[in-house]
């Protein structure tokens, strides 16, 4: 059992117990790869053929013989047209072929001249350029060459890696299944929008910015809505979300008050491995695993805060990073960038603290007036988060690393 005497763990010692924690779904399922926009690919994919397939021109204009425009001003005759898709035939001295964009390179032509340098006229052009051997021709392979591999096992499929697939000519892709995680909030305080606000009572909005945060890494949800603040109805949603997720996602009841079920709730169905960190927002963020029946293995489970910003920042920061390691991605970490803070902070905090900051018009970082865990507009107001270590003190004009929420979102 962890007791609350423990020392806090700091943010990278949190997430490095997470990540070893994982052992990565197994289930893959092949897709048409028109399908396959944002899954993970299962296995690492290989080129079977050369891309380009042939040397081809980069621009519209005329498949010469170098050799045969040495004056820079060389009169030939046009023998033949060539749109992209159609072979044209060997280019005999002293002619040219009219190409146009991605058109096989004729047999004997070494150069294309862009059409801007030529003049037609009739059946001659004069080409005002001394071509070079190779000029404005794609080679063979210069892109991707058969047998290589161009994808490995693990990536992120977006538009470009489809694209990329596609232009190797693989119509279906093996990807790791969806993950799927359960996701519920505790709190008798907590109503739906829509419901009359009783008095004490405060919307839930973490259901919302949770679900869409689940959506993004495109996982299937199981929404079991807010569970009441009691001991055996936690433990009862634990053991129903246990049984079909591979993951629990949950938002509130992770603190030490009296009213807090899941902590004891989680070590009487599994186990907690990990609880406290020290950051700022997000101090208790909880880390176990609940049992399914015997044989069956467990569910992961990552119980987040309940204030609202504390709640999302700690989703970025170590579900996120979770979710893609069961899913086989390596590497999950995001891009940070060096930045100037345009603001004085001066109270710095033993902890590790995550400021929510915008980027001005002069390329610096603004903050938001209110820093408070529970101020959730400023996730909707700012670009991303100013990692700031303990202890830290900011002076304007200090340079900072600044998280893109753009890096974390998706």
């Amino acid at each position: 059992m962890v007791t609350d005497k423990k020392p806090m763990l700091s943010t990278q010692q949190a997430l490095d117990i997470l990540l070893a924690s994982v052992r990565p779904i197994a289930d893959i399922e092949t897709l048409p790869t028109l399908a396959a926009n944002g899954r993970v690919l299962a296995q690492a994919q290989t080129s079977q053929l050369d891309v380009p397939p042939m040397d081809n021109s980069q621009m519209d204009g005329y498949a010469v013989r170098a050799a045969d425009c040495a004056s820079g001003n060389a009169r030939l005759t046009i023998a033949q047209r060539i749109p992209a898709g159609h072979v044209g035939l060997p280019l005999e001295p002293g002619t040219a072929a009219r190409i146009f964009t991605g058109a096989m390179i004729p047999e004997g032509a070494d150069a294309v001249v862009m059409q801007e340098q030529c003049a037609p006229d009739g059946d001659a052009v004069t080409i005002n350029h001394q071509a070079v051997s190779g000029e404005w021709i794609r080679r063979r392979g210069e892109d991707i060459q058969a047998g290589s591999v161009i994808l490995a096992a693990g990536t992120r499929l977006r538009a470009q890696e489809l694209g990329l697939v596609a232009s190797v000519g693989l119509a279906n892709l093996p990807v790791v299944r969806k993950l799927r995680v359960a996701l519920f909030s505790t709190g008798d305080e907590l109503a739906m929008p829509g419901e009359p606000l009783k008095p004490g009572a405060i919307y839930n909005s973490n259901r919302f910015t949770l679900h869409a945060l689940l959506e993004n890494l495109g996982c299937e949800i199981t929404d079991f809505g807010i569970v009441p603040d009691s001991l055996a109805a936690t433990r009862d949603t634990l053991r129903k979300a246990a049984a079909s997720c591979d993951l629990i996602v949950t938002s509130g009841g992770v603190s030490v008050g009296e009213e807090d079920h899941l902590k004891p709730a989680l070590e009487a169905e599994g186990r907690l491995n990990m609880w406290q960190i020290a950051m700022k927002p997000g101090k208790p963020l909880a880390f176990g695993e609940v049992d399914r029946e015997a044989g069956k293995g467990v569910a992961y489970f990552l119980g987040l805060p309940g204030n609202p910003v504390a709640s999302f920042v700690t989703f970025l920061l170590f579900v996120r990073p979770f979710m893609l390691r069961l899913q086989g991605v390596q590497d999950v970490a995001p891009k940070s960038f060096q930045m100037r803070a345009d603001f004085d902070w001066p109270k710095a905090d033993k902890r590790n603290e995550f400021l929510r900051a915008k980027i001005n018009v002069n390329g610096g970082l603004e903050l938001f007036r209110n820093q408070s865990s529970a101020v959730l507009t400023s996730t909707a107001w700012g670009d991303g988060l100013i990692d700031n270590p303990p202890g830290q003190a900011i002076t304007k004009g200090d340079i900072v690393r600044f998280i893109p929420f753009s890096e974390l979102l998706f």
